[in-house]
């Protein structure tokens, strides 16, 4: 049993943990509070150690002694009868009564000192941090305390907004505009401070929030932010109309407002500008893109790595990979490699050094290793990544295996390819379980690919089936050659009379019997040999009987499956492709360990050359190919073109707008500003003139001309398109024209 003294101590380190713990929780709900007003972790983890340092003056955790456990448990635990006391003092102070009573209370303790805790407040703590926590939420997700980011003023730069009214005859005097305020709060993780600046072209970092604030000397009913063709109303506070968004895109916008007598005003426009966080730089000096090594020598790799980034690395490692093997029986092994050197987090520049041991990777000779660095920066949510290019190392094998057989056992002649199906297996399963990892437009996309691989490796077999396939002509054992017409019977009488007969293999005749087999002809040879019916023929191979089925009929299986495989990896379910790529990998491996393998055609008979056409250089049933096709371009900036001659018509007929003309007009704005947004500076302007003339009435004439001429810019220039004219001049004409062009 537990002695008296250290239950009560057991009982003041509870206590004095739920009280650091209450002080904790306290502190942490206005630091959430202050992280969601300002999104500074700085500020925040300020805030949480100020607060914390002020509740433990009052709170006072450490406070609770031996005595002070003692009491409060005399008052509320019955069994101790007020003698908890006792378990403090030694035993050679005590009577035997007194000894008696303590070893009593202290039993007593064991049992039910667990009935009863420590005086606290956790819960009102909780409560108190989790409505600072929904109170700071509720300021971020509805602007609810926007007001609160006007107090800091860390740069200001005056540039005032001129508003134009939109109806150039009004006479009512014009509210004016008394401050203006913008405020850039970069990400988190770039580390920059958050800048307020009364000029409104923005040039900031994607996923900075941006937040707006203008005030006037009057009430004004309505005021209304335009950007890209949206209109986003800005809210009324006590600190003027504000509005706040997130950087995405780059664009263009303009503010405008209505007063009290209906009347709008419009501002010029302004430019947003989207700077991407970049993705990190990789480097690798002193090292070659193939290394090779002797099993004698040192095998170590040894490089330096310059890794940068503009806002900072988040982490950078090395994956190697280790093949093993060849054919079939490779294996690949993953392994994800630390440099030597350490870094910290967050750094902008880091310069590191690694020294792979080939030996330490258990890589035996024959062994390829391929390895690239990866890193990431500290972009939230989801981070940058750049690797480096795939560097190869490898140990020369000096010894090679050749497969050896005796007496009449075939030849391994398998081809190198025939491992693909084991690969194939390895990167399905590999997709099936990265399946919840990726989207469903990349998932489908290597499902595909998956398919397509499958569908190389099956025209490969079929090559040795004779089997048709895209990359090339069938093979001779399905080709179907075409008897010439010959005007020699069947007899050869003309062949026996040619002189060069005995010295050249006549393929019209000679290889038939390898190309199409006559029945008859089989049959008498069956018939003359007296011991057909009693010798085992193992050229047929659907005769042979040492095999229950014939290879060529696994092989035809196994191609068989792979339709199925390339169906289902085609159809987007990889797992049901699975049962069948397993199926032509077991007859694979059937095939390939059979003494008997089937053994491709060595060679190219080429087709039989008609002799009486050999060398006559006769081209007549020779064709030209000729394909003739009309392709159509898209038809870039047309309501830009239709602009150009509509202000032609405009300027030269002094016409009044109409309301389609405002809406060709506002097509026409929405083109240019695809362009304005890669060069401002070139097409802004024009881009502020076009707006105007849609929305004002009385537009003056040599606006509409700036304008025309600004359009012309962005057109393309056409393209030249030579071709022959025949024109009826001479040389009186010719002179003519000289003449008035001179004097031109």
């Amino acid at each position: 049993m537990a002695s008296g003294g250290k239950i009560l101590i057991g009982f003041k380190k509870r206590w004095h943990l739920m009280l650091w713990l209450e002080v904790l929780l306290y502190a942490l709900g206005p630091a959430i509070l202050i992280y969601f007003l300002f999104f500074n972790l700085i500020f925040s983890i300020a805030t949480l150690i100020l607060i914390a340092l002020l509740i433990v003056i009052f709170v006072k955790p450490w406070k609770p002694d031996l005595k002070t456990v003692s009491s409060y448990i005399d008052q509320h635990l019955d069994v101790a009868e007020y003698s908890t006391g006792l378990l403090l003092l030694p035993k050679e102070q005590l009577s035997d009564l007194a000894k008696l009573q303590q070893y009593r209370v202290g039993k007593e303790l064991v049992e039910k000192l667990k009935t009863i805790k420590p005086p606290h407040h956790l819960s009102r703590a909780c409560i108190v941090m989790i409505l600072c926590a929904l109170v700071g939420f509720m300021g971020y997700r509805y602007d609810i305390l926007d007001h609160l980011q006007w107090s800091q003023h860390k740069e200001v730069r005056p540039d005032t907004i001129i508003f134009k009214s939109i109806d150039s005859t009004t006479t009512t005097r014009q509210p004016k505009l008394e401050s203006q305020l913008l405020t850039i709060q970069y990400p988190a993780y770039t580390g920059k401070p958050s800048v307020e600046t009364s000029k409104m072209e923005i040039k900031a970092v994607e996923g900075s929030r941006l937040s707006w604030r203008i005030t006037f000397d009057t009430e004004v009913r309505s005021v209304s932010m335009e950007s890209m063709g949206n209109s986003y109303p800005m809210k009324l506070t006590d600190n003027g109309y504000v509005r706040t968004s997130v950087l995405n895109t780059s664009g263009f916008y303009n503010f405008k407002f209505t007063d009290m007598q209906e009347t709008s005003y419009t501002s010029e426009l302004y430019s947003i500008e989207v700077v991407k966080d970049k993705k990190p730089d990789i480097k690798i000096t002193d090292l070659k893109q193939f290394t090779s090594f002797s099993y004698e020598e040192n095998k170590r790799i040894a490089f330096t790595t310059s890794v940068t980034d503009d806002f900072g690395i988040a982490e950078t490692y090395i994956i190697a990979t280790v093949s093993k093997g060849s054919g079939e029986s490779v294996k690949f092994r993953e392994e994800k490699l630390s440099f030597d050197s350490k870094f910290s987090r967050g750094q902008k520049n880091l310069s590191l050094s690694k020294n792979i041991d080939l030996d330490q990777m258990n890589m035996e000779p024959g062994d390829e290793l391929y390895f690239y660095i990866e890193a990431l920066d500290l972009k939230h949510p989801r981070p940058n990544i750049s690797r480096s290019e795939t560097f190869f190392a490898v140990i020369k094998d000096t010894i090679s295996d050749r497969f050896a057989v005796e007496g009449t056992m075939g030849v391994d002649l398998m081809p190198d390819y025939f491992r693909s199906q084991r690969q194939l297996i390895i990167d399905t399963e590999k997709l099936i379980k990265d399946k919840s990892k990726l989207s469903e437009k990349d998932f489908k996309f290597k499902s595909n690919e998956l398919g397509f691989d499958q569908k190389v490796l099956r025209l490969k077999y079929g090559e040795f089936m004779g089997d048709e396939s895209e990359f090339g002509p069938a093979t001779q054992e399905n080709t179907a050659i075409p008897e010439e017409e010959d005007e020699h019977d069947d007899e050869g009488h003309e062949k026996e009379n040619d002189p060069l007969a005995a010295y050249t293999h006549d393929h019209d005749h000679e290889n038939e019997h390898n190309l199409v087999p006559h029945e008859e002809e089989e049959d008498d040879e069956k018939g003359n040999d007296p011991l057909h019916e009693y010798l085992h023929n193992h050229d047929d191979p659907e005769e042979s009987t040492l095999f229950t089925q014939s290879l060529k009929s696994k092989l035809r299986q196994a191609l068989n499956e792979m339709w199925d495989a390339e169906l289902y990896l085609r159809l987007y379910t990889p797992e049901k492709s699975l049962p069948y790529q397993y199926k032509a990998l077991k007859l694979i491996q059937e095939i390939k360990n059979s003494a008997r393998v089937y053994v491709h055609r060595i060679g190219f008979d080429p087709p039989p050359i008609k002799e009486d056409k050999r060398l006559t250089g006769k081209i007549d049933e020779v064709s030209n190919f000729r394909k003739k096709e009309e392709l159509q371009l898209p038809e870039l900036y047309p309501s830009i073109y239709r602009t150009v001659l509509r202000l032609e018509q405009l300027i030269s007929n002094k016409e009044v707008l109409t309301d389609e003309d405002r809406l060709l007009f506002k097509q026409a704005g929405n083109e240019l500003a695809t362009k304005a947004i890669e060069d401002p500076g070139k097409y802004l302007k024009t881009l502020q003139q076009l707006k105007q003339i849609t929305e004002e009435r009385a537009i003056s004439r040599s606006i509409l001309i700036e304008v025309q001429r600004g359009l012309f810019y962005v057109l393309p220039e056409l393209q030249p398109n030579p071709s022959k004219k025949k024109v009826l001049t001479g040389e009186i004409n010719e002179l003519l024209l000289k003449e008035l062009q001179i004097h031109d």
